[in-house]
């Protein structure tokens, strides 16, 4: 029997980037808000100071800060007509768990998604027309947001001087800047911060894109070029490439992390209570099934709690907000046979590639010195800044050098024809460790009608409950696509001077056993239909107007980029319509 609390006015299933701004913002507006992490509590100091947070094999092959999977896995499959079984081992994406969720173990890599991104269906039916969609793939489901770039722009420009970017504006107000982005959406004003310095392997990159007429620019950063006080008076440090960032919480006090950047203010507020070591079971809802009242825990001594609250905000990694839709029966779970439903429709994940440049040994990169996005890149490529008439499929994928790390276990590129083991593999290790340049390309999926989420019906997890299906491959679009983006890359590897060349590419069947990306999307979508999305253009479930699912499950098809930043900007705006409309006439916004 759960033992009933006193009511809150909200609270959030998940404590990190979302989890954490909604609670910040909220207890501004005056409401009380409890926060429930699955994950343990954790901080800069004690939690992430050096030797221990430099563990290779405890954090990047072990897992330390993601989910635990013995208690919480996901089932996987390709088709539907396969069966799914369970993921016991993170390794194509990492969800985090813990205090300041995947945000803590995040790389930096911000970058605002293009204007047509909002817009994408509509965008591509006015260039390129109905005919030319339907043969990159009429199985496509891809859709407008429901909002616009120029309306989530200022909530891009906030978030940003929150957690400090550090870059060169390309497009300030239309004007096209030298040494930016010349492909970006217009930016209200400047980065906060000045780019990080170009690491040897960056230089290399522009000069050789520049000489095949391409448009480098440094990558955006949130790993910081220098000391920095954001607006709620937090102090942050410039990176000191450690090279351990991915996969790892930062010492320094120089990256974008909730414990760096909203923590420390929030968790002071005498309005706020964050719980942690707690799995919430579902969202319970009224007779009517049209209102939430509040949520059902178990903390970490088995004990069951019931929460009440007016409003709930559903801030875990994307595919826990689609699993807490599918448990706590909210929406209708799609079907892929019929086409009916939403909840699990439109799942996308990421497509990458790139090459490997194997160079001279007067060469030497220094990979050691690395922080979690520092590179050079263009975006001649990504999205649709490119001419896909002829092409045969849409999306895009931006190309670069983003070396994030030289860490011994991991990062021991070796040329074909080299042993996988042994005397010989030693000696090529050693050889080519200091004399090697990767070239990163990561790029659009699309959605379609046979990727979808759902409950699997024979795996359990250790509270009884489903397990999250996933049902995946990457379409034929996405293929094609990642291909052609893959010839460029090699064509500027060419032009950088490298000896050997190892091309990479996306290719089917999907596999879960390689790392990929941690940017699953969609699942939750964001629309103007209530046929076709979870939640409308304010992150607000259209079937139950208390509940708000916030975060990458509400992308209706993933963007080229790394996905963080559009995050953050949806999730100012949804907490701007809750204070601002919701709160002075509950119910639904749109």
């Amino acid at each position: 029997m759960a033992t009933r609390l006193k009511p809150v006015d909200a609270v959030t299933i998940g404590v990190g980037l979302t989890g954490s701004l909604a609670g910040l913002e909220l207890t501004g507006a005056g409401l009380t808000v409890v926060g429930l992490e699955r994950g343990a509590p954790r901080d800069t100091v004690p939690d992430f100071q050096s030797p221990s947070i430099h563990d290779e094999l405890r954090f990047s092959i072990r897992k330390a800060m993601m989910q635990d999977n013995v208690k919480v896995a996901v089932t996987f499959r390709n088709t539907s007509d396969q069966t799914a079984l369970p993921i016991r081992r993170w390794e194509s994406f990492l969800p985090g768990q813990g205090l300041g969720g995947s945000f803590v173990h995040w790389n930096g890599q911000s970058f605002r998604a293009q204007a047509a991104d909002f817009i994408y269906r509509t965008h591509h039916l006015e260039r390129y027309g109905q005919k030319f969609l339907d043969a990159c793939g009429p199985d496509l489901t891809i859709q407008d947001w429901g909002v616009t770039y120029d309306e989530l722009e200022p909530h891009y420009d906030r978030f940003e001087y929150l957690i400090g970017v550090s870059g060169t504006a390309g497009n300030i107000k239309g004007k096209i800047l030298p040494g930016g982005n010349p492909f970006e959406a217009p930016r209200s004003r400047a980065y906060p911060n000045p780019a990080q310095k170009e690491p040897y392997f960056g230089a290399i990159f522009r000069k050789g894109a520049e000489s095949l007429g391409y448009h480098p620019y440094p990558q955006p950063s949130s790993n910081l070029s220098r000391p920095y006080t954001n607006p709620l008076g937090l102090k942050m440090e410039a990176c000191v490439f450690c090279g351990f960032c991915e996969r790892y919480a930062c010492e320094h006090y120089a990256k974008g992390s909730p414990q760096t950047t909203i923590l420390p203010i929030l968790l002071k507020n005498p309005k706020y209570e964050l719980r942690t070591g707690c799995e919430v079971l579902r969202i319970n809802l009224d007779s009517t099934g049209k209102k939430a009242t509040g949520v059902t825990y178990v903390d970490a001594a088995g004990r069951e709690f019931e929460q009440p609250a007016e409003l709930v905000l559903i801030c875990a990694f994307p595919l826990n907000n689609v699993r807490t839709l599918l448990l706590s029966r909210i929406g209708k779970p799609y079907d892929p046979k019929t086409g009916e439903g939403v909840v699990g429709r439109n799942y996308s994940y990421q497509t990458t590639g790139g090459a490997i440049i194997f160079v001279d040994d007067s060469i030497n990169i220094n990979p050691f010195m690395a922080s979690g996005a520092c590179g050079t890149m263009i975006d001649d490529f990504s999205g649709d800044n490119f001419d896909h008439k002829d092409l045969g499929f849409i999306g895009g994928a931006y190309v670069g050098t983003i070396m994030t790390n030289g860490r011994p276990i991991e990062f021991h590129p070796t040329p074909p024809g080299t042993p996988r083991w042994g005397l010989e593999w030693k000696k090529a290790v050693a050889r080519h460790y200091n004399h090697t340049i990767v070239i990163t390309q990561l790029g659009t999926s699309q959605s379609c009608r046979a990727n979808y989420l759902d409950l699997d019906p024979t795996y359990k997890d250790a509270w009884g409950r489903p397990l999250l299906r996933m049902t995946f491959d990457f379409p034929e679009n996405d293929i094609r696509m990642a291909q052609y983006i893959s010839d460029k890359g090699e064509g500027i590897a060419r032009a950088m001077g490298g000896k050997t060349i190892v091309r990479v590419a996306t290719k089917r069947p999907y596999t879960t056993t390689v790392y990929q990306s941690t940017h699953n999307a969609g699942g939750a979508v964001m629309g103007t239909d209530p046929k076709t999305s979870v939640v409308n253009r304010y992150l607000q479930c259209w079937d139950v107007p208390n509940v708000f699912s916030l975060g990458g499950a509400a992308f209706p098809q993933n963007i080229t980029y790394n996905y963080s930043l559009t995050i953050g900007a949806l999730t100012y705006w949804a907490l701007e319509a809750i204070k601002n409309k919701y709160l002075k006439s509950p119910g639904p916004l749109a």
